[in-house]
């Protein structure tokens, strides 16, 4: 029953990742497109906008579809914290908790499913198991995957510069 909860856990937030992703990157599900996710990325201190915003999708749908397929452990798993820490400090952290407020309920609960799905593992009926490569991901190698990604996350956000507003007299 656990591998069948970690199949149906990774292929849920798996490809709702991906869409989150799509919908920046294509315009799908209702989103936005590159372009104007560029132009909000911008007002959000990250410039050029719509490189940030091209990077931000394209790990979405890398993270996403990795997770789904289960396969090369705790990568995915590290690209979803890694911009879900961006997402939760620059748009929904002065928001409160809740999704209806805007709060960063929604990527807590991606960077958490990440996190929990990297080390758990991805269960047998993952690619991973199915090419053999699953006990690459030791403990220690997953633990500094995921470190990578926490770090990403906040040297991304060192890289931001928001705009700065001018005091009138």
């Amino acid at each position: 029953m656990v591998s069948i909860g970690l199949l149906l856990a990774r292929v849920v937030v798996g490809l709702l990742m991906t869409g989150h992703g799509a919908q920046k990157l294509f315009g799908w599900f209702g989103g936005y497109g590159l372009q104007k996710t560029g132009e909000f990325f911008a007002q959000l201190g990250f410039r050029p906008g719509r490189f940030f915003a091209g990077a931000a999708s394209v790990s979405e749908v890398a993270a996403g579809l990795l997770i789904a397929l289960g396969l090369f452990g705790p990568i995915g798993p590290a690209l979803m914290v890694s911009v879900m820490i961006v997402a939760a400090v620059t748009v929904h952290w002065g928001h409160g908790v809740f999704a209806t407020t805007n709060g960063f309920e929604l990527p807590l609960l991606y960077a958490t499913a990440g996190v929990g799905l990297a080390l758990t593992g991805f269960g047998p009926y993952s690619l991973d198991t199915w090419l053999g490569i699953a006990g690459l991901w030791t403990a220690a190698a997953t633990l500094i995957v995921l470190a990578v990604g926490i770090i990403g996350g906040f040297a991304n956000l060192a890289l931001r510069r928001p705009p700065t507003t001018t005091a009138r007299a």
